[in-house]
């Protein structure tokens, strides 16, 4: 609980700007702010990270996208470290609602990636051609570059602010895509699947959450879902594996190892 005092993950927005469903989650208001109820966030962060362990156990891909300038360079280091593909620049119109066509720009990124590191780019165009390519993969990369090996819609999508972010959780509720994400008090938690009440300006915030949804998908990569005769096995109890002994929370609250990245 003190780590997350420290982090300010307690500070809502402004009581003007509170969403009155996100009562339920504040403990009161100092100062015409909003003070977030940390027993609900520990209780919330422990049901969210053994979902997102389920569903790395299972194979699953999670979409991670966080924008803001301040915590792209975070999230982005923290979907990596998991093999996860993630938006941190612009949300792509249609990523979700027309992935086939997002998907031809995916290979084309790929194609021409390919071209440029055998050589075929340097053998077969002039140097004005190959100013002209190397631009557009510059563009692609910033387009589709965190989700070029994505091949299909993620079995999740994190999303750190719902707010900025309202094109990604539009699209995601409109495919059926899950959504995990901070409740910050201005946002409306019935668009959320697996929420956590939380300061989603906060940096340090930020970082200790993006590196908790980090480690549980990792965990549950490390240690996946046998699936046989329709009965579905595992080698450790997801459950354990954020709660027990291996936690990634203690049962006070506090975070286990280093909860920040070297990005904080």
């Amino acid at each position: 609980m003190l780590e997350l005092l420290q982090a300010g993950v307690h500070f809502g927005h402004k009581t003007v700007r509170r969403h009155p469903k996100m009562m339920p989650y504040i403990f009161g208001e100092r100062g015409g702010i909003n003070i977030i109820d940390l027993d609900k966030t520990l209780s919330m962060t422990k049901t969210t990270l053994v979902r997102l362990q389920e569903i790395a156990a299972r194979g699953g891909t999670v979409l991670f996208v966080g924008t803001k300038k301040q915590v792209s360079d975070t999230v982005r280091h923290e979907a990596e470290s998991c093999g996860m593909p993630y938006v941190t620049n612009r949300w792509l119109g249609g990523t979700f609602t027309n992935f086939s066509e997002v998907s031809k720009q995916i290979r084309r990124y790929h194609d021409l990636k390919d071209k440029k590191e055998s050589g075929v780019l340097a053998r077969k165009y002039t140097k004005k051609e190959q100013v002209v390519f190397l631009r557009e993969i510059d563009e692609l990369e910033k387009k589709v570059g965190g989700i070029s090996n994505m091949r299909r819609l993620p079995e999740a999508i994190i999303i750190i602010d719902c707010k900025k972010e309202k094109t990604a959780l539009r699209e995601s509720k409109i495919v059926n895509v899950p959504v995990f994400a901070l409740l910050d008090t201005n946002v409306n938690p019935d668009d959320i699947n697996y929420g956590i009440p939380a300061n989603d300006d906060a940096v340090k915030t930020v970082n200790m959450m993006v590196h908790l949804f980090a480690e549980a998908i990792k965990a549950g990569q490390a240690h996946p879902v046998v699936e046989r005769s329709g009965a579905v096995t595992t080698t450790t109890p997801v459950k354990s594996k954020v709660t027990g002994q291996a936690s990634l929370l203690s049962e006070n609250g506090a975070v286990v190892g280093t909860p920040f990245s070297d990005q904080a």
